[in-house]
This record gives C-alpha cells, sequence and structure tokens, in this order.
C-alpha cells in the first residue's frame, strides 16, 4: 500500500471515528440547532462544539495543518504523525471536546528576530492543539467574517496587505496626505482575556466552547524548563490567534467608522488619513484614548506619529510625493533586503557558488512575490544591479589568487591584457566586481542560467 494511500486512510479512520458517539438529544448543551428549531437566534445557539467537531470542518482543519506544518510543540509530536495519532485516539478526544473537559497543552516559547530589529516571542502549540485551533477558527471566522470591517485586511480570507496598501494610496490620491500612524505596543502580549471572552459570549451561547478558548488562552507558556501562567494576551503561533486579535481590534475600526475617518488596518497596524495636520493631531489623540481606556491597550508612543506618507513606512512601503502618488520601497525595506542578500553571499559560509545561487533564489522569488508591487522600477533596477555586484564580488573571492582569476577571465572569455591586468590589480573585491573583465567573465546572462530571478523585465 501506497504512502500517500495509507495516510488517506488514517484521516478518514479518525474523521469517522467516533460517529456512532453522537450525543443523544437529551443530553446537556445538545440542543437542536436554532436552524432546525427556527425560533432560536445563533447567538443562544447551545451546539457550537458539535459545528467545531464536525466531520467536514475537521477534515478542512487537517488538511491546513498539514499545509502549514510548523515545528512541533512541548510533546514533540510532528505535523507527519498527528494523522496515526488521530486514528488511535480521536474518539476520545471528541467525547473530551463535546464533554468541555479537553485540555490543551502549554504552549512552547520560541524567539525569531524582527525585521526592524528586536526579538518576537511566538507561542508554538502542539500539533493537536493547532488542529483544533484551526477547527475552533473556522467555525468562528464563519460568523463573524461577514461582518468585519471594509478597513480590515489583516489575517483575513481573500484580503491581503497589498489590498490594504492600495487603499491607503486611494486616500492619498484624494487629497489626504497627513497620516496618523498608530502601533499598538506588544498588541499581542497584552489582550485583556476578560474583554475578548465577554465579546465571545455575547454570540457563543456554548459555554463548552468558551471554556476550551479559555483554556487555549490560559495554557501557559514551557520556557527554559519551565510552565509560567498566561493572564493576557493571545500567543502568536497559533491558528486561533490572529481571528481572536480581529474580534478583539474590531472595536476600533467601528469606532473610526462612527467618526466617518479614512483609514486602513492590518492586524495591531493602523493608518488613519487626514487633509490637515490639525486633524490628523485630533484624531491621534481620540485613538489614544479610546485604545487605553476602552480596549485597555497601549499605543507604542516610540512607533506611533502623525506625517506625511512618504516620510513613513506602511507594511513595507511608502509612497510618492505625487499628485498622483505611487508605491514605493519604504527604506527599512531595501535595508532588510541588502542585510539578507549579505548573508545569503557572505564569503564565510564555505558554499558553492550553485548552493549559494539556489538560495538566493528562493529568497528573491518570496520577495519579488510582495515587493515586486512597487511602482518604482528603477529602484529594483537598482536592487538587482547591487545584488549580481555582490555576486561577481563573492565569486572574484572565492577566486583566491591571482593565477585562477587569470585563468577563470580566459575561460569567460576576456582578453589576456585585460584578464591580467584585472588579475594583477590592488583594488578590493567590490570595486573589481564593477569592472569590464568581470561583467564579461560573469555576465547577467551567467546569472541567469544559475536560475537567479531578475527584480525587473529589463
Amino acid at each position: 500500500m501506497s504512502g500517500k494511500r495509507r495516510k488517506n486512510q488514517l484521516e478518514l479512520a479518525f474523521l469517522d471515528a467516533g460517529r456512532s458517539e453522537a450525543p443523544k438529544a437529551s443530553e446537556e448543551g445538545t440542543e437542536p440547532l436554532a436552524a432546525e428549531r427556527g425560533t432560536e437566534s445563533p447567538a443562544r445557539d447551545q451546539r457550537w462544539m458539535e459545528r467545531v467537531c464536525e466531520r467536514e470542518n475537521c477534515k478542512r482543519a487537517l488538511a491546513r495543518v498539514k499545509a502549514n506544518k510548523g515545528a512541533a510543540g512541548v510533546d514533540g509530536m510532528t505535523v507527519g504523525e498527528l494523522p496515526e495519532h488521530l486514528k488511535q485516539h480521536w474518539p476520545e478526544i471528541r467525547a473530551q471536546l463535546l464533554s468541555g473537559t479537553y485540555k490543551p497543552q502549554p504552549v512552547r516559547r520560541v524567539e525569531i528576530p524582527k525585521p526592524g530589529g528586536g526579538m518576537r516571542k511566538l507561542g508554538i502549540p502542539t500539533v493537536l492543539d493547532r488542529l483544533i485551533q484551526q477547527a475552533v477558527m473556522q467555525v468562528l471566522q464563519s460568523e463573524w467574517e461577514p461582518e468585519f470591517s471594509s478597513h480590515s485586511y489583516g489575517f483575513r480570507p481573500r484580503r491581503s496587505a497589498h489590498q490594504a496598501v492600495e487603499a491607503a494610496q486611494g486616500y492619498l490620491a484624494e487629497g489626504r496626505t497627513w497620516v496618523v500612524d498608530v502601533d499598538l505596543e506588544k498588541f499581542f502580549d497584552r489582550v485583556n482575556h476578560d474583554r475578548l471572552m465577554a465579546k465571545l459570549a455575547a454570540r457563543v451561547g456554548d459555554k463548552r466552547l468558551l471554556k476550551l478558548i479559555r483554556r487555549m488562552l490560559t495554557a501557559g507558556v514551557l520556557e527554559n524548563g519551565l510552565v509560567s501562567p498566561i493572564e493576557e494576551g493571545t500567543p502568536q503561533g497559533g491558528p486561533l490567534s490572529p481571528l481572536l486579535s480581529n474580534i478583539v481590534l474590531d472595536e476600533l475600526d467601528r469606532e473610526l467608522e462612527r467618526r466617518g475617518l479614512r483609514f486602513v488596518r492590518y492586524a495591531d497596524d493602523c493608518n488613519v488619513y487626514a487633509r490637515s495636520r490639525r486633524a490628523a493631531q485630533r484624531v491621534m489623540e481620540g485613538v489614544k484614548r479610546f485604545v487605553t481606556k476602552k480596549l485597555k491597550l497601549k499605543v507604542n508612543e516610540a512607533k506611533s506619529a502623525v506625517g506625511r506618507p512618504w516620510a513613513r513606512k506602511f507594511l513595507g512601503f511608502s509612497f510618492t510625493n505625487e499628485r498622483e502618488p505611487r508605491r514605493r520601497l519604504a527604506p527599512q525595506a531595501i535595508e532588510r533586503f541588502k542585510r539578507r542578500v549579505r548573508e545569503l553571499t557572505g564569503r564565510t559560509r564555505g558554499v558553492s557558488v550553485e548552493r549559494m545561487a539556489s538560495e538566493l533564489r528562493q529568497y528573491l522569488h518570496g520577495w519579488l512575490g510582495y515587493f515586486g508591487k512597487c511602482e518604482t522600477p528603477t529602484v529594483l533596477q537598482s536592487l538587482g544591479e547591487w545584488t549580481r555586484r555582490r555576486l561577481r564580488s563573492m565569486i572574484w573571492k572565492q577566486w583566491k589568487r591571482g593565477r585562477r582569476r587569470f585563468a577563470e577571465l580566459l575561460k569567460g572569455g576576456v582578453s589576456r591584457r585585460l584578464a591580467a591586468q584585472t588579475a594583477g590589480s590592488a583594488h578590493g573585491p567590490w570595486r573589481l566586481a564593477n569592472s569590464p573583465a568581470l561583467a564579461i567573465a560573469l555576465p547577467n546572462a551567467y546569472f541567469d542560467s544559475l536560475g537567479i530571478p531578475r527584480l525587473t523585465s529589463s
């Protein structure tokens, strides 16, 4: 039996398991769905957990967890081991979920570098808890998503950061050339559990699901061998946290809409656009009061400011100061690009040109998929030229000695005179990387043959 067929059978076994154990209508918390009764509102529906455990919902959740892959949690179980575990234990897990007794395990603390410096703390749930969080998220999302603000773009289906940037660009074109750039300080770490649970309880009538979500929020964090309790925040790293963050910040969206403001929000990054500095400053003060007093959160004073959009960044982009503003790369995005390319092309890495090209190709494809949307092609062209010069410099260093350099230049089609002159030059690798000899020996076509994409079509 093929491995793929066996995996499919394991998944079907998990999904079918427990079907015969469906609760009877007389059991507590298992009344017919509101749609079946035709009288009770969705907010009072007490069968949310049945929807979480429903076959198709779990099937979608498992597919998503497998697609996302990710590291193991505190129990060490990998995504590949999950189907077999479900085959053996799903009836018991399902029964615990339906009875309201399931207890998530603590999350595993990991730290990753932030693009702008510093470290971001993530909490990695076990793969089983990721599956359950995903199943819960799908049910909650079906209820909340249709009612979220049209100005919210983060962590939502069929919405993207590019759409958020384009919306901001549209406000600039209308003459709203002052921006209130609001950044929430450690937002995911400071979400108030009681306020969040109150918002969920206003719609979710199933106490089992509410108890499960509360337990997910307070499961604790394993760090340096010790489990620390969590009293506030929604740990980043699980499938449920992004949706919960949108539920919390939907209140901010509604307040901004009530005031008739033009804004764009992506997760905890919110920009409001105004026609004058004075109006923008009034908005900033109002937003600070609302965030502090109503949401019980804190505005990051160091990162938040009133300014011109072309002097600020939003999701890695900025804008030109023109009547018809164009998207351009923010200076910070350019610096991050160069820093990463330097890391991938470092002389001390001790890898072959082919290996280096493979890693660089992967990075550039991903980078272009996002930043290729900028509307200043000369900047992309300049970065492409800089990247190829960086590669020529690295290869020149790898050739090391004058005799080999001379031979490699000859092999690349350089004349003996120019090859001898270049190989014996006292200039450094970066300067020589821009020399006629290396342009001949290592032309753009050579890097094309390695599969390294050009940042522009030219």
